[in-house]
Formats: C-alpha cells, structure tokens, sequence
C-alpha cells in the first residue's frame, strides 16, 4: 500500500476508533476509553483531540499525572489547541496545583477570549490562588502553633471563656492581613482592595471568635430540646454508637458536644499508637480488611449489616480515605472513630492519602465539617488524622497499607515504624509512598499515573515480602470494577469499598475476611445501596464541581 494511502487510512482508522473511545466514556468506562484512545493515538499521533480526550478519561480515574502528561502532549501537537490547555489545568486544580492551573486558564482565555466558560473558569482559578495567597500570609510558623485540641473542654459545657493567652498572635496575624490588604491597595487599587477587605474582615471575625488553632473556643451547650445520641459520662457505649448511627441514617445530626468528646478521645488514643501497628488474630478467629469508604456512609452501614458490627469477635482494619467525594463524610468518620473510642481493639484504621488538609480543602470534607460541625472542628479532624498509623501486619504475615511501595529497595518493617508520621504528608519519601502509590503489571518502577508517589512491580513487592519474611501485600487506593482485584503473582490484593464510587463508576465495593492461622483471604463483594439525595462532591470547592 503507498504511503499516503496508508496514512489516509489510519486517519480514517483513528476516528472509528475515537467515536467508539467516546461512547464507552460516556458510559463511564474510563478504562475501557483510556484503551481505544490510545488506539487511536497509535494510529495518529498527531491528532490533538486524541491525547485531549485520554487526558480527560485519566482525569476521572483519578490519574492527574498521567492527565498532566497528555495534555501537554496535545499542546505540543497543536500549541493553539485550548482543549489541551484545558483538561491540563483541570488535573493541576484537582492536585490542589492552583498556581500552575492559573497559567493553563489564562491560556485558555487568551486562545478563546469570547468563551463564557474559559471566564468563568479563569475567575474561579484566580479566586482560588488568591485565597492561597492570603492563607499564607496569615499563616502562624510552626513554632507558635498550638494545638486546637488544648482550647477545648468538653466537660465544661458553656462555661469556658476565651483565653487571652494567644491574642499576641491573634493580633500579630491581624496586623498581617492588614498589610495584605494594603498589598492589594498598591496593586489592584482601592476599590477592589475593599471588597477584599470586606472578606478579609469576615474571614478574621469568624477565626477570631469561632476558634481558630491555639485560640480559645466556646464549648457547646446540648439544648433541653436536643433528642439525639448522647454520651453519659466519659465511656462511648455500644447503645450509643447504634443511636448515633440510627439518626445519622435519618439524617439528623450529633451533638457537637459529643463530636468534640469522640474526636478528642480518638486524638488521646492515637497519639500513643507506633506509625505500624502489629494486629495479633489467634487461631480460630477471622479478622476484616475494608479499602477506601470516601463518605458513603450509607454504604458502610450495608458493610456492618453483612459482615456485623466491629466488637472484639469481629474485629475490623478500615485502609485508608475514609472521607472526601462522598458527601456523608463526617457521618462516616464519627461512626469509624466512635466505634474505635468504644473498643479499641475492635476497630483499627490507618492513614489514606484523603487524610490530609489539602485533600480535604478540594474534596469535600472541610466544606461538609464546616457546614455540619464548625470551623474549629477543621482543624481538629486535621490534627488526628496525621495521627493516624500507617501501616498495619497481621499475625506478622499480611502487611495492609493504603496506598503501596516504595522507590527504593530493602525498606524494612522497622523504618516504617521510625518513620514520624504526624504531619501534613510530604511530597516524597517512604510516608508519601505508603500512601500514595499504585502497583503496575509489568516490573521495575514507572512514574506514577497519579503524579505523587510511583508505581511498582511484581518484583519489588517480591522483594519487599521476602526482606520481612511476609506472606501478602493488601491495599486499597484505586477503585476497581469487581471492587477488588489480584495482582503480582496472588502476593498483591487491592480491596475498595466505595461501590458507585461517586454515583457514577458502577463499580462494586469488597471487603477481605481473614480466618486465623492459615490467613487465606476471603473476598466478599457487594454492590451499592440507595442514599439520600445529596451528590458526592456536594462541599467540594466550586471550581472543583465545574469539572465533574
């Protein structure tokens, strides 16, 4: 065939493939699309709108890195392409990249000026960095800060005052901001400076009497009228956590009373805990390993009617991402940490990479704990998530982490347990690898998909088990069709328990029993069950819902 009419033909080829590539898109098949575009992207290369709409199906599996990496091939292919421009922006506002998003957007703009949407995209992506800005510039060093948690008394209903031990820095970070807006004055003029100060001023008057890290906060008084759940005492009961869970399955709210009672209890409890716990199953008993909730409180109650509540017979290990997405997170994570508060040992849950500040600004969970709870409680739930474990071993045999392995070889169980884990998670490094990474079929190492942490081999979980004398790895972190999958030679089991996830994947949630000694895994699947009608993402960031 000569060359030109092959290379009609493969154009012609390469749309076929781009229109069947769409359709199973629009069906949510985002693997299956991800496969044709690439298809289509072999046949023709230098079709931007192939490398575009690949960009966009990795975006919605949640693959940004992989996203990043094809939209900026479509710029190269065509740099007058706003499309790529686009979907690249997208993926860096999703990391929570605000700075590197503004330049795509103001692209876009300058491409397309008329467009409605790129201006409307354009503004919120400058909102965003703004409002970045400004958090850094009131920000405290970390050598003055104090922890939200010694302003609060939960035992003193109503009775506690503002201290006034902080106002040097409640005043130092007001002096700030005045300066800020006196920035803005010289740069954007006065006008514009005003309504910033307007929201300056509300933003500060909020912090200031609503509570802030290391200020004092007003304890909570429970009104005579209030009917729901209750903590007599210090101890939170079994007859307690079914009451809650009851009233949070018909929508009604706890107390932030005994909010603050099960969060600080939980704080207390974790703090002594190493960052991997040993869980030890004697012989006869089972044990179950459930992967990523994300808020879908409705289904983790249908997990508790299928396998029964967690007591000390019927112990749980909950991986990983417990919130953000789904809308019902913070009905999820006082549910997981009242019933940690009640027993101990039969509950335990480690870190996901959605356990952190800047997931939660985008995804959902600091909007749903502001508007259900308080500000204040922001804080707090940020505190005690970086004290949560990262790792866990059953039995010494099966190592349960969140995300996956690391970038270099010979990690030890000891320097997983050294590692000091309470903080923001870093961008690089054995924590930011515990919870971040993913397995990959073909071995050795790869970039990651996602652009934080990597991808591993067969070999390297190989390598890893035998350095710790270890049987099975057991992960969570991405979201698969059967709602778990087995990988690396039957050593690998990624388990994920969000069925729907976010209304729309179709997929179905798994959770693993294990029976001691023998430690085979049982799989148990599930599909998703009905919920009220409030969206995933409901309290995630505006210009985060205008990409869903």
């Amino acid at each position: 065939m000569p060359i030109m009419e092959k290379e009609s033909s493969n154009v012609s080829r390469g749309e076929e493939i781009k229109i069947q590539a769409n359709d199973a898109f629009k069906a949510h098949k985002y693997g299956q699309a991800i496969d044709l575009y690439t298809q289509a992207i072999e046949l023709n290369s230098q079709n931007a709108v192939y490398w575009a709409n690949r960009a966009f199906a990795h975006t919605k599996l949640e693959e940004y890195g992989s996203a990043i990496q094809d939209a900026t091939k479509a710029i190269e292919v065509d740099p007058r392409y706003s499309k790529g421009y686009y979907r690249r922006g997208a993926a860096y506002l999703a990391m929570g990249k605000f700075k590197e998003a503004l330049k795509d957007f103001q692209q876009v703009k300058k491409i397309s000026p008329n467009d409605p949407d790129a201006t409307k995209k354009l503004k919120e992506c400058e909102k965003a960095v703004m409002k970045l800005k400004f958090e850094e510039a009131i920000s405290v060093p970390e050598s003055e800060r104090h922890s939200v948690a010694d302003s609060i008394d939960y035992h003193s209903i109503g009775t506690s005052p503002r201290s006034s031990s902080f106002m040097p820095t409640q005043v130092g970070i007001a002096a700030v901001a005045v300066a800020f807006v006196a920035a803005l004055a010289m740069i954007l003029g006065a006008a514009a400076a005003t309504k910033v100060a307007a929201v300056v001023g509300v933003v500060l008057g909020t912090w200031w009497w609503g509570g802030s890290a290391g200020s004092g906060v007003f304890t909570e008084k429970v009104e005579p009228q209030y009917s729901g759940a209750k903590i007599e005492g210090d101890v939170v009961t079994l007859d307690f956590v079914k009451k809650m869970m009851d009233d949070f399955k018909n929508q009604k709210c706890l107390h932030k009373r005994y909010a603050y009672q099960i969060v600080l209890q939980m704080r207390e409890m974790l703090q002594v805990q190493p960052s991997l716990v040993d869980i030890n199953i004697p012989n006869g008993s089972h044990f179950t390993v459930c992967g990523d909730v994300h808020g879908q409180f409705y289904d983790l109650l249908n997990i508790f009617e299928l396998n029964g509540l967690p007591s000390e017979e019927n112990p749980y290990l909950f991986n990983g991402d417990f919130v953000d997405r789904g809308s019902f997170s913070v009905e999820v994570i006082l549910t997981l940490f009242a019933l940690k508060c009640m027993c101990p040992s039969a509950i335990y849950l480690a870190r996901g990479n959605h356990e952190s500040k800047s997931m939660n600004k985008i995804y959902g969970f600091e909007g749903e704990v502001k508007s259900k709870l308080s500000e204040a409680f922001v804080e707090l739930f940020a505190e005690v998530f970086c004290y949560l474990p990262l790792a866990h071993v059953i039995n010494q045999k099966v190592f349960v982490v969140h995300g996956g392995l690391f970038s270099v070889d010979g990690v030890k169980l000891s320097d997983i347990k050294a590692i000091d884990r309470f903080c923001e998670p870093p961008e690089e490094g054995l924590m930011c690898e515990l919870l971040w990474s993913d397995p990959q079929p073909f071995p050795g190492r790869g970039p990651s998909k996602r652009g934080v942490g990597l991808c591993f081999g067969a070999d390297v979980t190989k390598n890893f088990l035998q350095d710790n004398n270890l049987d099975l790895i057991v992960r969570s972190h991405e979201v698969k069709d059967e709602g778990y999958e087995i990988e690396h030679d039957g050593k690998l089991i990624t388990v994920f328990s969000a069925p729907n996830y976010c209304d729309q994947m179709g997929n179905k949630g798994a959770y693993i029993r294990f029976e001691a000694p023998d430690l085979k895994p049982n799989i148990v699947t599930f599909a998703a069950v009905p919920h009220p009608d409030i969206k995933p993402m409901a309290y995630a960031n505006n210009f985060l819902r205008m990409f869903q």
